[in-house]
């Protein structure tokens, strides 16, 4: 894959998910000490079909002392759906949240956008230093909130999830990313890591939950599995999407 296809692919998208991923890894680079993650030679850029239009997947990985793996993904199927997949898994030794973002849109709307900073710890609460940082946030107004799927107790108090309608509602979603995100990632490199074998099993304990109940998301894994069949939809969703900590 050429810097060229990269840059093309962006550009294309719905402008809020362009101008996301932008975001994203500039707040990343002004706060985290980026190193490059390994990612299978074959998952980096991947081309599909689904129903007779052109899918194409790119992913950027990074990893720093605090995570194993930050995560963007960014997708396209032909010239009506646009996505945006976004994790970042802290290392086990790391008692914080795992922040998610994504973004589905495409042909003049983007019709679900979710952030949120998932809890680790056993009793789904966030850390006290996380739950007083975006308690101060000032209340944003969506005219249409989405409800979150059944499997969906991985996610915190501050959990949004709505349906931007129009500029100010997009602008407004990208701010409270960014607001998220930066708060993440100076709380994350001000943490100590956990001494203790057993805070940290609780950690690897609260990454496998969240992960296992991700790979439960049926839409993702149907058009994955109609684009590049079930084996290698299983392989993706486990060791790209999803994969696991080991210590």
């Amino acid at each position: 894959m050429t810097q060229a296809t990269q840059v093309s692919l962006r550009e294309q998208q719905y402008p809020l998910i362009h101008n996301l991923a932008d975001c994203i890894e500039a707040v990343w680079r002004e706060n985290l000490d980026l190193s490059s993650y390994q990612v299978p030679e074959d998952l980096g850029y991947v081309e599909g079909a689904l129903e007779g239009e052109r899918l194409v997947i790119e992913n950027h990985c990074y990893k720093t002392p605090q995570f194993r793996k930050l995560h963007l993904e960014l997708a396209r199927v032909g010239n009506g759906l646009d996505i945006l997949h976004c994790v970042m898994f802290p290392n086990p030794e790391y008692g914080i949240p795992i922040f998610g973002a994504d973004l589905v849109g495409g042909r003049g709307s983007i019709s679900a956008a979710i952030v949120d900073l998932s809890p680790v710890h056993p009793e789904r609460a966030l850390p006290r230093s996380y739950y007083n940082a975006l308690s101060n946030l000032p209340a944003l107004q969506f005219e249409q909130t989405r409800e979150l799927p059944q499997w969906g107790d991985i996610f915190s108090d501050f959990c949004l999830f709505v349906r931007p309608m129009g500029d100010r509602e997009e602008a407004d979603f990208l701010k409270r990313v960014r607001e998220y995100l930066t708060l993440h990632c100076q709380l994350a490199v001000a943490t100590e890591p956990l001494t203790t074998s057993l805070e940290i099993e609780q950690v690897l304990a609260g990454q496998r939950y969240y992960c296992e109940k991700q790979q439960q998301n049926d839409k993702t894994r149907r058009v994955l599995e109609k684009s590049f069949g079930t084996e290698w939809t299983e392989r993706y969703m486990t060791t790209m999407l999803f994969d696991l900590a080991t210590v």
